[in-house]
């Protein structure tokens, strides 16, 4: 079928690359949760699209039945760059890639990395990185949200956490580009980025066994399963993970928040005359503009809530759309940044929950909160927004104009 061809029926020949889609998926979401609540497509090697909060839940639990071990939605064509010590890597980046029971030890060895206190000690740099930031913008009066702050933030924290040099941060975007937003729709072009990314960590990891250092690389070089050390594969295959799922997923947050603010003044005021507010505010920002759809693979032929899903498609886990469920969320279609009661899955559902959760937080909270403090008043600027789609939404172009100050 012609992939590109304009959508006639949302139910069943939905398009998650449909340019109105992406700049703003709601409509149909809304629509779709009243006649069809699991839409299917034959575009794009075919898929299902869940549109409910419970139905999402659900469908995350079904372990091993839908399998983690591809988590995008197009499968990229036949790893042609074999490399023996890496078999499969095309699709490695555990523990997000893998199902029980490898899922299980790669994750357990990994939480206390991201545990509240420890990601509690990259505060400082955090702050000191926004800042540095705002301070080559804030005597202009515009900036665009996006590539000039919100892209900054997360490859710069990724690499001191795996300490690799930040200078790097402009090859790192483009990478995680290359892989999770041109690369999706374009499997040839994923590959590619995807073997520059396997032959940096293959050289970062053999640094490390030489050369030891205070960094998450140098632990998982020295981490041990069933007393034996990972291999190199898997110690690359999370570097990949932390690369490509920490930078990407973090960047669209911050953007999405940025864009609500500079879009909708009441808000912004509110926010800047009432600290208090950032922690529900911020949580209703990862609610209502949750970035991630992650795929699970059916492996064999499994029915759901009378829905037949064929064994090789993808089911999308409908993280965004679950937010938006009228069933779970009082007036979901509004943003109401003193919600109360906000049982979002933003970072996901069952035993994939997004392990960086408290990192994505951390970046979230200092980014806005530093940014109001410097930049309390602002609003879009002249010029279009753009919004990347498909699997990871956000903005990536995002004009935004303010009174000119002097740097710190």
């Amino acid at each position: 079928m012609d992939e590109h061809a304009p959508v006639e029926d949302w139910a069943t020949d939905y398009d998650i690359f449909d340019p109105e889609y992406i700049e703003d998926p709601t409509p149909v979401w809304r629509d779709l949760r009243q006649r069809c609540p699991i839409a299917s497509t034959d575009r794009w090697q075919g898929s299902y699209l869940p549109t409910r909060y419970h139905d999402i839940q659900a469908l995350a639990k079904m372990v091993p039945e839908l399998s983690s071990r591809d988590p995008l939605v197009i499968a990229a064509p036949p790893w042609t760059d074999q490399d023996p010590e890496f078999p499969n890597y095309g699709t490695n980046a555990p523990p997000i890639s893998s199902d029980p029971p490898e899922h299980t030890w790669i994750r357990r060895l990994l939480l206390p990395h991201f545990s509240p206190k420890v990601i509690e000690d990259y505060r400082p740099y955090t702050e000191d990185l926004c800042h540095r930031l705002i301070d080559r913008f804030i005597d202009t009066g515009r900036a665009d949200g996006a590539v000039d702050y919100a892209q900054q933030i997360p490859p710069r924290l990724i690499a001191h956490l795996l300490g690799i040099d930040e200078s790097r941060v402009d090859e790192f975007v483009e990478w995680v580009r290359g892989v999770l937003e041109i690369g999706l729709s374009q499997p040839e072009i994923r590959n590619k980025y995807r073997v520059i990314i396997r032959d940096f960590f293959k050289e970062q990891v053999a640094d490390r066994r030489e050369n030891p250092a205070d960094d998450l690389i140098t632990a998982l070089v020295q981490a041990e399963h069933d007393g034996e050390p990972l291999s190199n594969a898997t110690v690359v295959g999370i570097c990949n993970l932390m690369l490509v799922a920490g930078i990407d997923t973090t960047w669209s947050s911050i953007g999405s928040a940025l864009w609500h603010f500079a879009s909708h003044p009441e808000d912004r005021r509110r926010l800047a005359a009432d600290p208090d507010l950032f922690p529900t505010a911020i949580e209703e920002m990862l609610r209502a503009y949750a970035p991630v759809t992650m795929g699970r693979e059916v492996l064999n032929e499994v029915t759901y809530n009378g829905v037949t899903m064929e064994q090789g498609a993808k089911v999308l886990m409908n993280f965004p759309g679950a937010n938006r469920d009228p069933e779970v969320f009082d007036r979901p279609d509004e943003v109401i940044i003193d919600r109360a009661r906000n049982r979002h899955i933003a970072f996901g559902s069952g035993i994939h929950r997004c392990l960086g959760s408290n990192l994505a937080r951390l970046e979230m909270e200092v980014s806005l909160k530093t940014w109001f403090d410097r930049i309390p008043e602002f609003e879009l600027d002249e010029g279009p927004v753009a919004w990347a789609g498909g699997q990871v939404r956000g903005p990536r172009i995002l004009p935004i104009r303010f009174d000119a100050q002097r740097p710190r």
